[in-house]
């Protein structure tokens, strides 16, 4: 299994996510961020809580099938994409097994 952290633009969530579920991946986290990076955004200031950091990201989070992980980042490149610099960045790791907390069944496979 594959595991796919995106930090996109707050503006290209609803897109991205809407898009993913279109292609059948429903189970996503998503978490609202703060990050610096190489690019800075013209007129960018300084958080408020964190004085390094000038640019609010969302970071969404899948796990899917390995088969599945080459689509599922497809589509969050074209669909986290704006005209501008600095648009965020994708992160995919392998994930060794995975356990529903109710059944402790392992859903490495497609249940059948």
């Amino acid at each position: 299994m594959k595991e796919i952290k995106a930090f996109i633009k707050p503006k290209r969530v609803q897109k991205t996510i809407e898009a993913l579920s279109d292609a059948e991946f429903m189970s996503m986290t998503l978490s609202q961020g703060e990050g610096t990076g190489k690019f800075k955004a013209k007129g960018a200031s300084p958080s408020l809580d964190f004085h390094v950091t000038d640019s609010p990201v969302v970071k969404l989070e899948l796990v899917c099938q390995n088969e599945e992980a080459e689509s599922a980042v497809a589509i969050i490149l074209e669909n986290g994409k704006t005209p501008t610099p600095g648009d965020g960045i994708i992160y995919l790791s392998e994930v060794e097994d995975a356990f529903q907390i109710k059944t402790g069944q392992s859903i490495k496979q497609p249940q059948k």
